[in-house]
């Protein structure tokens, strides 16, 4: 059943916010910590514990227009040799710090254009971490990269899979050829499903593809056709972005016409069709932007409890800690974050100097753990348990949360929010709560009030919708 708040809410609460990937966001990560506190908090995790590996390869032959990613823009293919040889290097040098034997469990190639590497140049990124740590082999692993379906055949898929890759993530964004040449990215929707059938027989696990509602030209007769063809590729997850048009940031943006973007009210029968359209395809709202089948390891998760956002938003295997390598990738390891140099030339010195390229970081305080885990509960489980959460953090809920709580009794009388039944103490977030859970995770954000008004609601962050 379709549980989507209704136009009226989304208006309401259609302001901007962070997306939470982390507790507290990027925006509070300084140069006070850099490089040496990085190595002390790789030295002191947790020995033989699982790691999760984000791998950022920036490289992309063309620009999409829509696109708010660090990238590099180049053909030249032998940026990706120096880049892989820096990359192997910089392997070497954050493995050297963490306690031996841990095992990668969960490995993440983002981008950027992963696919502008060939798979020889992969191979040699998988070959340094093996070597230097240790790469599950087992069929529990996750092992994902995400495919642009203009760099790839399905030869390229099945030396993929042959490298260990078992699920794979297609940039579609809307199959309209008309919205795909307002954006800069033209493909076919059989060129699509014919990669999508290669990488099943390859031995793939899982395919997701990405989606992008709020485009230039997009209509919802438009956008019900590019539905219709990804719901008939069934893919394990879909993930439906809302675009964010953000030009004084993000200057490939600023050749999107802003005559051809589609009108606030449209904007929301998108969400609404999207949402509507894939509950009735039979796919489970995960949260926010993300949908999987029900049998989907992001369900399972969901249901049991080992939800988690990360830098790429839901992911399964809550509590791992995320080593980021490359250009400008973020690190979660215990109770901090480190963000790598943000350009390629800072990042190239470094690692060239034989140093950590890590730039800024946050060490989280007392106030920031409690805080991450009452967003991090919103987010993924829906639930916040008072009781829990007074037991791991020694606080009394309701008084220190006084006035966040107070704050959320607007969203309680909108119907997002309600108290949990029976005797435990707490809330959980409504079926169509779960549409606007960045609005009723930033009353907890303590660093929100001391940023100012302006700039939260219209400066680094994008539209809750």
């Amino acid at each position: 059943m379709n549980s989507a708040p209704s136009a009226a809410l989304i208006r309401k609460y259609d302001r901007n916010g962070p997306r939470y990937t982390s507790y507290p966001t990027a925006l509070q990560f300084t140069a006070a910590f850099g490089p040496e506190q990085h190595a002390l908090v790789l030295a002191g995790s947790r020995e033989d514990a699982p790691l999760s590996v984000y791998v950022h390869l920036p490289f992309c032959a063309s620009p999409c227009y829509y696109c708010a990613c660090t990238k590099v823009i180049t053909r030249d293919s032998t940026q990706g040799d120096a880049y892989v040889r820096r990359l192997r290097r910089e392997i070497e040098l954050q493995a050297a710090l963490l306690p031996p034997g841990r095992p990668i469990t969960q490995l993440h190639l983002g981008g950027g254009t992963p696919t502008f590497l060939n798979p020889a140049q992969l191979e040699q990124v998988l070959e340094a971490l093996g070597h230097h740590l240790v790469l599950d082999q087992g069929p529990g692993r996750e092992f994902s990269i995400e495919i642009d379906p203009r760099t790839v055949q399905a030869e390229t898929l099945r030396r993929l899979a042959a490298l260990g890759f078992n699920r794979a993530s297609f940039g579609i964004q809307d199959f309209d050829p008309a919205v795909q040449r307002a954006v800069n990215r033209e493909q076919s929707a059989a060129q699509v499903a014919g990669l999508m059938d290669a990488a099943r027989h390859a031995g793939f696990d899982s395919l997701s593809v990405d989606l992008i509602y709020g485009l230039p030209l997009q209509t919802p007769q438009s956008f019900q056709r590019t539905l219709d063809q990804v719901i008939e590729l069934r893919p394990d997850r879909i993930s439906a972005y809302s675009y964010a048009h953000m030009p004084r940031r993000f200057v490939p943006q600023r050749q999107i016409l802003d005559e051809q973007l589609p009108p606030a009210q449209t904007k929301l029968e998108l969400l609404r069709l999207t949402t509507s359209r894939l509950l009735d395809a039979g796919y489970v709202h995960i949260g926010m932007d993300h949908f999987a089948l029900p049998g989907d390891e992001l369900a399972a998760a969901l249901a049991n409890g080992t939800l988690q956002r990360n830098f790429q938003g839901y992911s399964t295997r809550g509590g791992l800690d995320l080593l980021g390598l490359g250009m400008s990738a973020i690190s979660r390891v215990g109770d901090a974050y480190s963000q790598n140099a943000r350009t390629l030339k800072t990042w190239n010195q470094a690692i060239d100097a034989g140093r950590l390229a890590v730039d800024r970081g946050h060490a989280l305080t007392a106030d920031d753990r409690l805080r991450r885990d009452v967003i991090g509960a919103i987010m993924c489980a829906g639930t916040v348990d008072f009781g829990r959460l007074e037991a791991a953090h020694a606080v009394a809920f309701e008084e220190y949360f006084r006035s966040e709580l107070a704050a959320l009794r607007g969203l309680a009388d909108d119907g997002l929010v309600e108290p949990l039944e029976g005797a435990t103490r707490g809330f959980r977030v409504t079926p169509s709560g779960r549409y606007l859970l960045r609005a009723v995770a930033m009353p907890f954000d303590a660093y929100l009030p001391r940023a100012a008004a302006d700039q939260v609601m219209s400066g680094p962050y994008s539209r809750v919708v």
